[in-house]
This record gives C-alpha cells, structure tokens and sequence, in this order.
C-alpha cells in the first residue's frame, strides 16, 4: 500500500513502536480517570435515596448499617475516596499525555531534520527554505498541541459515551434509548463537519508554509531589500501572504464554529426528553426518586462533553493536517546513500591524493525527471597527488558542478570519478568528505566565536592548530587584532567580519582538517585585490603538501597552477600552464587579454571570448 495514502495516525503509529506502550498507560489513566469522574453523579443520586426513604436504602442494603446519618458519613468517606483516586488518575493521565507529546515532537523533529541533512542537495533547489521551517517548527507545534489535549479529550469523550451508556441501560432502558438518540446526530455531525474541515486545514498549512518561506527570504536577503529600496513592496508582498493565511484560517473557523450551535440544539432534545420522561415515571413510581436524579446529571454528564467535539475536531484536523507535511517530509526518498569502503591510505604515507573524473556526464533535472540542463558530457580530468589544477570556463560551463560531483553533492549519470582509484561512490560521506577542504564562493560562518568557526570541521582542534591554519591564510594577524581574538563572536553569517577577513577565515577553516584534497571554488571571486594577493600567497603554501583544485575566473589567482584546464560545452577544451595556454592563444588567451587589458595584443580572438567571466583581476 502507498504509505502515503495511509492515514496519518497509523503511519505515525507504525513508525513509533517504542511509544505505543506509553500510549497504552495514558489511554488506561484516561479511561479510569473519566469512570471516576462519572461516579459522584451516581453518589448523588445515592444520597437522595438515603434522604428519601426512611429504610431500605441502598447504602443500608450494602453496608447493614441502619442509622441515615451514619449512611451519609459511610457515603462522604467513599466519596473522599473516588475523588481522592480521580485526582491522581487525573495527574497520571495529564502528566502521561503530555510527557509523550514533548517526547514525541522532539524526536519528530529530530528525525525530520535528520532526514533533511540526508537528502541530496538538488532537492532543496525548488524548496523554500522556510517552508522547512514551517513543517519542522510550527507544524510540529500543532501535533504536539492535540497529543497534549485533543487525543485525552476523544479518549474521555467516548468513555463517557460508553459509562453512561450503561449506567442508562441498568436504570431504564427505555430511557437510554431515548436519552441516546441524539448521539447519532452528533457523532454524524461530527464526522461530517471532520470531512469538511480536512481540506480547509490542508489549506491553511499550505498558506502558512507560504508565508513562512516569504519571510525566511526576505530576512535572508535582508540587506539587498534594503539597498533596492524595496522595503514597501516585500511589506505588500508579506501582507498579501498573510492575508491569504488569514483569509484561509477564516474559511475553516466559520465551519469549525458552527459546530458547537448546532451540537447544543441535539443536546437540548435529550434533556428535555430525560427531563420529560423520566420525571413521569418517577411521579407513576415506576421510577426511584434518586435513580431519576442519577439520570437528570447523567444526561448532561452524556451530551455536554459532546460540545467539546469541536474543540477536539479542530485541534485533530490541524494536528492531522501538521503530521501528514511532517511525514512527508521524513519519508522523502534519498537518492544518494552512504558508500560502505574508506579511503586507503596511500603508498608514500603522505596526506595527498589523486582525482580523476572519465568520461563524466551529468544533467539538471526538474522534479518529475526532466531534463532541465545539460552540464557535462564527456568530462575527462585527471588531478596527480601533489599537483595544483585550475578550472576556468563560462557562466554555466559546469565548473562549481565538478566540485559538486567530487563531495558527491550529486552523482554522476555516468562516467567514473575517483580518488586514488576508488569510486567516489563507493566511499562513506566521512573518508570522502573527510579528505576535502572546501572553500566556497558563500562565505558561510556561523553565529560563534572565530575559534568556534574553525573548529567546526575538526572539533577537538587544539588552539596552535587553529593558529598554524590561520597563518598559512593570512587570517592570524586580523583575528588577533579582534577585540577578543580568536574569541571574538562573529555574528549571523559573519557580519561582524568583512568580506576579505570572512573569505579567509573560510580557508582557514578547510586548513584546520589538514585535508589530503583542497578545494576552492571561486574563492577570490568578491574580494579586494590586497585579500586577493594574500590568499595567491595562502595557496601557494597551503599547496605544497596537498592537491589542490582551484576554480576560477580571476586568472591571476591560477597562474602558477601545475596545470589549468577550459571547461566549455562540458568537457576540457585546452589543458596546459598558464604560459602554454598563452603561447597556444585560443580562448585561454583571449580571456587573460580581457583581464588584463591586453585586448589589442590579442586582436580579434579576443571577441571569442565573450561568453566568459569577465571580472578584473590583478595579474600577479
């Protein structure tokens, strides 16, 4: 069976055996609670009988004691009693449900987001950011809110229905059948306004993950809102959003608040009828003065707790509608497994590694299959242990793609990539991902200390560690000169550092790991060219014990790589160093031409150079 198609409920039940025995204990604590709560209606009842009838009362019937008065005092004991008991099961019951709920929405979460971390990178593209964080915070609140009240309301609700029932059924079946004929109408009602309300709050989580990713953007590129002037149009945007939430929520409250209205006008008809009947049979002594009082609170004990239903309707729908996103979400298939083989160590006994991509093809593809963009067809590259390489090419050419493809961020369609030989594919995400420092374009640092930042790809780092690694990258001297050094918060993403110093601290981070393979993509792309002359000087020492692979278009950044190859049309079009590439004069040239301003040397050619990077650099 689709599991998808399967009720919430029992998907969640299925996938969480370890909490079905604490399931068990509150439904127990709940049931027991609710019979003892029922029971003073019937000591009420008894009382009037005591009152009532000089001798032969129930209390003297059972106990043998004869004196009213020590009737009602055998009568308020047992009453002390059932209270007594109907408090603890109470805080049994309470402290059961909404251990398990707190319990329950956090390992939801967890595994959630657990789940997340696994999933390949290409199914975040078309997902927003903060529907995430609707499903894996506000969508876990509702759950967690009908486990904490609306699962021991229904539990109640329908033990009420079941006790008394049958105290009804002993007393007067004919009262019981009357008194219960409104039921139908509520559970019918009931289940008729559920149906109902299902797609109203579908909706309304809908909207919310809408509203919630527009926000999460927005905040993210807050700065860039700012700089366009765009403050008053994102405000319309959010306005508009949270207006369509709102307008949602209101569709399903002008449902969900009729319920109560029309459940009280069948609640009306079985007390009346009890009230009607019940007293007739009482007044032609077919029926005892305290079972007819039994049956008059009994009744409203019976159908008041009925109006809850709305109340418990709307916290299961939400909750219903909340668990279905969440398991969704964990049950999103992962395209990219964990290999099973670590990477041997090599002959030598040194750190570096070789790379080696044959004959790789790959495509973007949209969710359904298809083919979105071909990137690489054919790609044939080959890295020494040791040895510096560069990649260059166009916008799109598929270079940041290769890096990709190393980390396994995706996998090739076909072809081979391995290191020292070995697939990539066949390596745990740890031995691959180990061995690679990666410097991104995204200077992503962490709301942290610079030593928290640094640490953070290798955790038990010592402190020299982190100052051997913020030396080779130039980052020592500024770090020290931070107010508390390498202690010094960095704010959210960095912003307390500029851009240079927050590019430098990302190549120290990937130095700390001390990795066999260093990868910079596009590392010098939004810097200064003094931050760019220090990191030619980082990678030039940085470089000697590793292999390194630089991507770039900022030629200067390269030109003393062992080997630079064109990426174009998704394969390497010219390989070669930077003074054969320039000896050659083909597009390597024309492109060094541009950022140099040489443009006349080269003459014509350069025009062929158009569909590249053009950004000027400073020839070092």
């Amino acid at each position: 069976m689709n599991e998808v198609a399967v009720h919430p409920l029992l998907r969640l039940w299925r996938r969480a055996p370890r909490y079905r025995g604490q399931v068990r204990r509150g439904v127990v604590w709940a049931i027991l609670n609710q019979i003892l709560d029922i029971l003073p209606e019937l000591l009420i009842g008894v009382a009037i009988d005591i009152v009532v009838r000089e001798e032969g009362s129930i209390v003297g019937s059972v106990t043998g004691i004869e004196d009213r008065e020590a009737q009602l005092f055998v009568l308020a004991g047992a009453t002390a009693v059932i209270w007594l008991l109907e408090s603890l099961t109470e805080y049994l019951a309470q402290r059961c449900w909404r251990t398990l709920s707190q319990d329950l929405q956090h390992d939801l979460r967890m595994d959630a987001y657990g789940h997340v971390q696994e999933l390949e990178l290409a199914w975040f593209e078309d997902r927003e950011a903060g529907r995430l964080l609707t499903i894996l915070n506000d969508d876990v609140n509702q759950l967690e809110r009908f486990l904490d009240v609306g699962a021991l309301q229904i539990i109640q609700t329908a033990t009420s229905v079941v006790a008394v029932g049958a105290v009804f059924v002993i007393i007067s079946p004919l009262l019981a059948v009357l008194a219960f004929l409104p039921v139908p109408v509520i559970v019918g009602g009931s289940l008729l306004f559920q149906r109902r309300l299902e797609p109203r709050y579908a909706k309304v989580r809908e909207h919310a993950g809408r509203l919630g990713g527009l926000i999460g953007g927005n905040l993210g590129g807050i700065a860039t809102i700012k700089a366009f002037g765009a403050e008053r149009r994102e405000s319309t945007r959010v306005a508009a959003a949270s207006r369509d939430y709102a307008s949602a929520n209101r569709t399903a409250i002008a449902l969900s608040a009729a319920f109560v209205p029309v459940i009280r006008t069948a609640i009306l008809v079985g007390f009346m009828v009890t009230l009607v009947v019940g007293g007739h049979l009482t007044l032609n002594g077919t029926l005892e003065v305290g079972m007819f009082s039994v049956l008059v609170f009994m009744t409203q004990r019976l159908l008041w707790p009925l109006t809850r239903l709305g109340e418990t309707l709307d916290l299961y729908q939400r909750g219903v509608a909340s668990l279905r996103r969440i398991l969704d979400l964990i049950d999103a298939p992962v395209q990219i497994r964990d290999g099973a083989r670590e990477l041997p160590p090599t002959a030598d006994g040194a750190t570096r590694r070789a790379v080696a991509f044959g004959d790789v093809g790959f495509v973007y593809r949209d969710d359904d299959g298809a083919v979105r963009t071909c990137v690489l067809d054919g790609l044939d590259l080959d890295v020494p242990a040791g040895e510096t390489h560069a990649i260059v090419g166009p916008t799109g050419a598929g270079k940041s793609t290769v890096v990709k493809l190393l980390l396994r961020l995706y996998d090739a369609e076909r072809g081979s990539v391995a290191i020292d030989g070995v697939e990539v594919r066949d390596l745990t995400f740890g031995s691959l991902r180990g061995a690679i420092g990666y410097v991104g374009q995204d200077t992503f640092l962490f709301d942290g200390s610079v030593a928290d930042n640094l640490r953070y790809g290798a955790p038990d780092a010592s402190d020299e560690q982190l100052r051997t690694a913020a030396e080779l990258a130039e980052a020592h001297e500024f770090v020290e000169a931070l107010p508390d050094g390498y202690d010094t918060p960095v704010g959210e993403r960095g912003v307390r550092l500029s851009g240079g110093q927050r590019q430098r601290l990302t190549i120290a981070r990937a130095l700390v790991r001390d990795p066999s393979i260093l990868v910079l993509d596009e590392a010098t792309s939004a810097v200064d060219n003094e931050t760019e002359a220090a990191i030619q000087r980082s990678l030039l020492r940085v470089s000697r014990e590793r292999t390194t692979i630089v991507i770039a278009h900022r030629l200067s950044t390269i030109r003393h790589a062992d080997r630079i190859h064109v990426l174009e049309g998704g394969r390497v079009t010219e390989a070669g160093t930077h003074d054969e590439l320039l000896r050659n004069g083909g597009r390597y040239a024309a492109l060094w031409a541009v950022q140099t301003g040489e443009v006349l040397r080269i003459g014509s050619s350069t025009a062929a150079s158009g569909s590249f990077d053009t950004s000027a650099g400073t020839p070092g």
